[in-house]
This record gives C-alpha cells, sequence and structure tokens, in this order.
C-alpha cells in the first residue's frame, strides 16, 4: 500500500494548513545573527500536540520532533552536490495538519539547492535523535549507521542464544517472528517510488517492540526534480538548475496528549494584564513578546504532564515543573498549582523522592532494554519475560537531589492558597493516593535533613550521590559534569531548599489540620514533628545555619591576584577582552562576599561565584541589606563577580577557584562562566521585583540599589537579543562581546517563559 493510499484509508479529517503557532528568529525580537543559521518552526497538528521543525544550518540537519505521549523525533541530514551542509529553507509559509482517531500527520515544503543527497534518517525517540547530536554522529557519512543502539542489538544477540522455545516466547512479546525480523527494527525502511507526475521516497520504521510506527515522505515533481535511492540515502537533482522543491509528510500512529488552553493555565488578573497589552497599540513589540511567551507556555501545558521544553526536553522534568511553579505563582490559576503537584505525587517514587525524568517511547525501550540483558544474564528468564511484556512502559529517573526538596515548597503554597476552596482541597487530598504520597514525601525530606539536624557538621550536609568512578553526580539543576566544579554538598540544596522543605513540612501540617485531616504519620522524625511543632522549628533553625559552611571572604588584594590568574589563563582574545573590562572598572576597592557553589568531600568552600543565592529573593522577603548582600557578586562586573554588559549575568565565575576546576568548565561549558541561563534571569528578576514590592524604601540605600540591579539585568539581557532561550553564551568577535545562542539550547523553555510572570510582577500594579 502507498503512503498516499495509507492514509485515506486511514479516513483522515480533511487537512487544515496552519500557519507556525511559533517561529525563530523574529525580526525584532531575536538578533537572527545569534542563531548562526539555525531556524525553527512549531505548529499543533490535529490534536493540539506541538509538532516542532527545525533546520540546523551548520550541518544540514533537519528535526522533527512530535512532542507527543511518545516523545518521537524525524530527523535526517542533507548535503549538496559538494558534500556540505545544504542550504536548506522553508518552502511554504505554514504546514497541513490532519489526524484521524489513530493517526495524525503533518506536512510542508522544504528548498534545497539544485542537487542534494538526502541520508543519516533516524525515526524514533528524540532522546536518540539529541545523543546523536550530542555525539556528532550528524557530521557522519550520509549512508552510516545515524545511532546504533547497543541496548536493543545486545538484546537481539541474547535473544538469539536462547533455547527454541523460550526464543520462541520472546519473540512473541515483540511480535516478531524471527531474529531476522526483529534485527530489521532497528533500522528504518527506505523504498521511492515514481509516477507520471509526482514521485515519493517513504522512510518506515517500525518500534522495537512492534507497537507502533513513525513514516517520513519525501514527496516531489517529476517534471522538476529525478530523485534516485543508493541503499539508504537519496539523490535529488533539478536537472534544469533551480532549487530542488520537496513536500515533507510526517504520520504516527503513537497516542496523543491532552493539551491545555490558556484559559486553564491562567488566572484572571493576568488574563487582564494580557489584555491590556494587547490594547496597548503604542509597544507592539510588547505585544508580540507576551504572546510568543503565553504560546510558548500552552505547547508546553497538558492535563499528562507539562514539558520542560523543545525541542529536546520534550517530557517531564520535575525540577523544571516545580521552580515554574513557584515563579508562576503571581499568573497561574490556582489550579495549575494543585496540577503540578498531583503530577509529582504521581510519579514519587516508594520512597518518597521526585521523579527527575520521564523516559518515554523509544528511550523506556532502550532502558527496559538494558534492564531485560542484565536479566538474561543472570539466568532470570522469566523476569526478563516480563520486561518484555512492557517494553516501553514509561521508565521514571530519581537520581536528582534538589527536586525533592522543592515538592513540599510548591505543596505548602498550595495547600495554604486562600484562593483555592477548603472542600477542593480536601477532594484533592483525598483523590489518588495524593495525602498518602505527600506524607511519603515529607517523610523522605525529614529524613535526609536528620543528620545535621542532629549534628550540624558540615558532612552531615544533604549529600549528593557518588557516581561509579568516585565523583560526585551533580544532582541539583547544575546537572552537568563539571556543573558543581566536582562538590559533593550543594549550597542551592543545602542553604536554600532543605531549610524551606522544612518550614513547609510545618504549613502543610498546619494546613491538614485546619482541613479536618489527620494523616497516619509513623515514620521519624514526621512523627516527632507532627506531635511537637518544637522540635520541627528546632530543626529549621539548625538547617538555617547551614549557610554558614559556604560564606567564602576575599579581600581586593587576592581577588586581583586570582582574577589576574584566571585571565592569563584564557585564550588571547578572551583575555584581552576582559582586562579591557577590568581597566574600565578599575581595580576592586573592597571585601568580595559570596556563598560558595558547593562544599568538597571533606565540607570545604568550592569558591565558584554564581547565581544560585537568587532564589532566596523569590522565596523569602528579606531586609534590603540582606537581599543587596545577596545580589552585590552577582552584579559585580565579570571576572570578578557575574555580571557581563550586553549579556548578562553568566551562571558561574570560577576565577577564585583552583585551575583543574577551569580546565573541567573549559572542557563542559554547560554550566560555565561563558553562559548565561534564563532561567536564572527570571529568578533574579521575579525575586528582585517581589524584594522591590515589600519594600518601605530601605535602609542603607538598598532598596534603590535593588531597583538598579533589577533595570540593569533587564537591559542587558534584552541587548542580548536572547532573552527567551534556555541559555546563551558568546563569542570574542574582534574586540567585541557578541552574543550567540548555545548550541543545544531549548527554544521554548518552561522555565524561561516564567518571563511572563516578570512581566507581570514589573508592570502590573501592586496588590
Amino acid at each position: 500500500m502507498t503512503l498516499l493510499a495509507f492514509l485515506l484509508a486511514a479516513q483522515l479529517v480533511p487537512a487544515d494548513t496552519v500557519p507556525p503557532y511559533l517561529a525563530f528568529p523574529q525580526p525584532g525580537l531575536d538578533d537572527p545573527a545569534a542563531y548562526e543559521g539555525y531556524q525553527t518552526r512549531v505548529y499543533q497538528d490535529a490534536s493540539g500536540n506541538a509538532f516542532q521543525i527545525y533546520l540546523k544550518g551548520s550541518t544540514g540537519r533537519v528535526v522533527h520532533l512530535w512532542a507527543d505521549a511518545a516523545n518521537e523525533s524525524v530527523g535526517f541530514t542533507v548535503r549538496d552536490s559538494g558534500g556540505k551542509p545544504a542550504e536548506v529553507a522553508w518552502g511554504s509559509s505554514g504546514a497541513s495538519v490532519a489526524g484521524s482517531a489513530s493517526r495524525r500527520w503533518v506536512s510542508y515544503g522544504l528548498e534545497a539547492p539544485s542537487s542534494v543527497t538526502v541520508g543519516l534518517f533516524l525515526l524514533g525517540s528524540m532522546r536518540v535523535e539529541r545523543d546523536l547530536q550530542y555525539a556528532r554522529r550528524d557530521t557522519l557519512p550520509l549512508d552510516s549507521t545515524p545511532f546504533p543502539q547497543a541496548e536493543l542489538s545486545e538484546l537481539i544477540d541474547h535473544l538469539a542464544k536462547l533455547k527454541p522455545a523460550e526464543r520462541a516466547r520472546h519473540l512473541s512479546l515483540l511480535g516478531a517472528k524471527t531474529v531476522d525480523a526483529l534485527r530489521a527494527r532497528l533500522l528504518p525502511g527506505v523504498t521511492a517510488s515514481v509516477g507520471d507526475t509526482a514521485w515519493v521516497v517513504r522512510v518506515e520504521q517500525l518500534s522495537f517492540d512492534g507497537k507502533n510506527h513513525l513514516w517520513l515522505a519525501l514527496e516531489g515533481d517529476t517534471r522538476e526534480t529525478v530523485p534516485a535511492l543508493s541503499g539508504r540515502t537519496v539523490t535529488i537533482r533539478r536537472p534544469a538548475g533551480g532549487p530542488v522543491r520537496l513536500t515533507v509528510r510526517v504520520t504516527t500512529d503513537a497516542p496523543a496528549l491532552t493539551p491545555l488552553t490558556r484559559a486553564e493555565i491562567f488566572n484572571d488578573e493576568f488574563l487582564r494584564f494580557a489584555a491590556q497589552v494587547r490594547a496597548d497599540t503604542a509597544h507592539p513589540v510588547t505585544l508580540r513578546r507576551l504572546e510568543r511567551e503565553v504560546r510558548g507556555v500552552e505547547v508546553l501545558s497538558y492535563r499528562e504532564k507539562l514539558m520542560a521544553g523543545l525541542p529536546n526536553f520534550a517530557t517531564y522534568f520535575g525540577r523544571d515543573m516545580l521552580m515554574t511553579a513557584l515563579l508562576m505563582q503571581p499568573v497561574w490559576a490556582p489550579a495549575m498549582s494543585e496540577h503540578v503537584v498531583a503530577i509529582a505525587l504521581g510519579k514519587l517514587s516508594p520512597a518518597g523522592d521526585v521523579s527527575h525524568e520521564e523516559a518515554l517511547g523509544g528511550q523506556a525501550i532502550r532502558e527496559h532494554a538494558a534492564e531485560y540483558n542484565r536479566l538474561v544474564k543472570a539466568g532470570r528468564l522469566s523476569q526478563a519475560r516480563d520486561v518484555l511484556a512492557h517494553l516501553a512502559a514509561t521508565r521514571e529517573n530519581h537520581i536528582m537531589v534538589d527536586d525533592d526538596f522543592q515538592l513540599p515548597v510548591v505543596a505548602a503554597r498550595y495547600l495554604a492558597d486562600p484562593r483555592v476552596p477548603a472542600d477542593r482541597k480536601r477532594d484533592f487530598l483525598r483523590t489518588d493516593q495524593h495525602l498518602a504520597r505527600l506524607v511519603s514525601n515529607l517523610a523522605f525530606v525529614t529524613r535526609k535533613a536528620a543528620p545535621y539536624a542532629r549534628d550540624p557538621v558540615a558532612t552531615n550536609l544533604v549529600s549528593f550521590p557518588r557516581a561509579r568512578d568516585g565523583t560526585w553526580i551533580s544532582a541539583s539543576w547544575r546537572d552537568s559534569r563539571a556543573g558543581y566544579g566536582g562538590g559533593r554538598f550543594a549550597m542551592d540544596v543545602n542553604a536554600i531548599w532543605v531549610p524551606h522543605a522544612l518550614e513547609a513540612v510545618g504549613t502543610i501540617l498546619d494546613a491538614l489540620k485546619q482541613l479536618g485531616i489527620t494523616p497516619v504519620i509513623r515514620e521519624q522524625p514526621l512523627a516527632t514533628f507532627a506531635r511537637e511543632r518544637a522540635a520541627l522549628q528546632r530543626a529549621v533553625a539548625t538547617w538555617k545555619g547551614a549557610e554558614r559552611h559556604f560564606r567564602v571572604a576575599l579581600p581586593p588584594r587576592e581577588i586581583a591576584e586570582r582574577v589576574a590568574a584566571r585571565l592569563r589563563a584564557l585564550p588571547a582574545d578572551e583575555r584581552d577582552y576582559w582586562n579591557g573590562v577590568l581597566h574600565l572598572v578599575g581595580p576592586p576597592a573592597d571585601t568580595l562576599r559570596f556563598l560558595a557553589l558547593s562544599l568538597d568531600g571533606a565540607g570545604r568552600p568550592i569558591p565558584i561565584v554564581n547565581t544560585d543565592p537568587a532564589a532566596l529573593l523569590l522565596l523569602e522577603s528579606l531586609d534590603p541589606p540582606r537581599a543587596q548582600a545577596l545580589v552585590d557578586p552577582i552584579m559585580r562586573p565579570y571576572p570578578i563577580g557575574l555580571f557581563a554588559d550586553n549579556l548578562g549575568p553568566v551562571v558561574a565565575n570560577d576565577a577564585y577557584a583552583a585551575p583543574a576546576i577551569w580546565e573541567s568548565f573549559r572542557r563542559d561549558a554547560y554550566h560555565a562562566p561563558t553562559v548565561v541561563w534564563g532561567r536564572e534571569v527570571n529568578v533574579l528578576l521575579a525575586g528582585l521585583a517581589l524584594q522591590l514590592r515589600g519594600s518601605d524604601g530601605g535602609a542603607d540605600h538598598a532598596a534603590p540599589l535593588l531597583d538598579a540591579a533589577l533595570r540593569r539585568i533587564g537591559e542587558a539581557v534584552d541587548r542580548s537579543g536572547l532573552r527567551h532561550a534556555e541559555l546563551w553564551s558568546y563569542n570574542i568577535e574582534n574586540g567585541r562581546l557578541v552574543p550567540s545562542r548555545y548550541g543545544t539550547s531549548s527554544d521554548v523553555q518552561l522555565w524561561s517563559l516564567t518571563d511572563l510572570a516578570v512581566q507581570y510582577l514589573l508592570n502590573h500594579p501592586t496588590p
């Protein structure tokens, strides 16, 4: 059956042609030069699920993300006749979307040079596409295997060695008759057909468990272009010259998600604010930006989950969702906080810790395949068959630490929210074991906090888990290998989240009492805290003292010496630029005080200046001098502090740390001194706005300084041209700092879209 006949047989509803729901970059909102040849569009498919297409000019990679229940992707690479990345461009102003009860498809136009070759077809999980690009396999010869999945190959090898009767049982669970038929699922099938007026190249991928399909079709006009299929690559020529015009069609039969509307997401106050912005015709750019961010939140929000970001993180991420809930509280409908808490509770481990990330579809299959391989090696064939029977079942990753302590903070704010009726809170707690699950999380949190509460020495703080190689896993938001400078005890976890989680335990226990709900609590020390509030207050007070372990104070002379040493280690162009900044600002005149990013295994500070203290501005009502002390190192100019004109506050400054840490950040720049994170920008701006709302002018003129910091950060980030991005970096060109899009940055990122709350706080009258 041809793809066209297949689609007709599926009795699709008529296709709708729709414009992009979102597009990047956009003149007036973004700096196209900072995108370095990258462009993307996001559509909503027939079920309202996000469908993103991006063209990566540096490699010729064309990727389609389907942000649905399987987190799917379809990717291919296009090269010109010289073997270089082809200059691919949009060939249509919009896309056609349609669907049936079981299938959805999207089609659109592309244009390419007069002779191109297409290959490296990869259809499956977006996580696999992401790994392909991380490994730079998108630069391989076009007929290469795009991304070998070792777990699946090993599974086939194990299965092939089983006795015939046992092998048949395993194959039947995967819907395959033979080992060769199963092996054929590792790569897509590619075929071509040519008619009188049209030709089509079809690429079909059956999922490894045999339950779902992805289809890609490249279609052209035989009167203009000629395709030639060779193995798994296709060369397309336009003999008369001119652009090759293609219609690209992507089809799936995976389940869709249920989108939320903006009326369900935002509260009435924000919707009125948005209406006022729309009515203000004198500021069209403000309206365009606001509407784009609202749409961004929409394409990430579903009844089943809130996604972290498109294209690389179109799944649940606990931390991203919980941090967003805290930032968006001024603009979200109360039901959204309830929604977030319910999602997190539904994914708790039996021990009560929060899921960091889910694995869906093809990624779940990879992870289950690895589990199957371990079971077969151990001779546990019955358990191995159980794994095969549910190979694509969602898997949860509970490795992270910070999200465990963030959930009580969000839950406490929801239960203490006077806008939510008491009956609704009771119904929520009685549904889907929410109360029991919440208690299990509170028990987990208090158990983890107990050693330090009993004996407040640094080595009793909450630790990161140890990796197999003996290093410490960066198990908080800076989750790259270098993110915490190799530290064991993170400042954000121990000086911010644990104390606030313990305070939230008290708030939740009080709320339950007011609701007339008395949960059964047996685990210590939570049971004691429920009976004796004084014991909980002592634990909170002890943990609030944990900040002392992270305090660093450097006198002016030491600052100058360490910064000079750090700059000497930089490439010449960067060294010259930052020395020029130092010349303009002059030598440091006073002590630099900051909270170290982390402590090492012995409990000693690793002196990396960082943006993490900004969370305290968001979580607490601080006196102005305290707020100013937290902001001061962030606003000092880099390379002394963190602030860079025309860029924003970089997330870290390693000038005061050991040279080995400089090298680790050079190798892994994701959370390095060369990047700004939208998350941290919004935490800073929202926190500063909240502090100023609660200020009466402040002692020592601190409040005006906070206002100045707020304005400087906003202006610098706006000048970067990348304010909406997940993170961004810079290049030094001809002695100038030029902002640039970070290569793996998300285009639509949940916690970056919290800029909506920032805009509301800055422009809406104080209640």
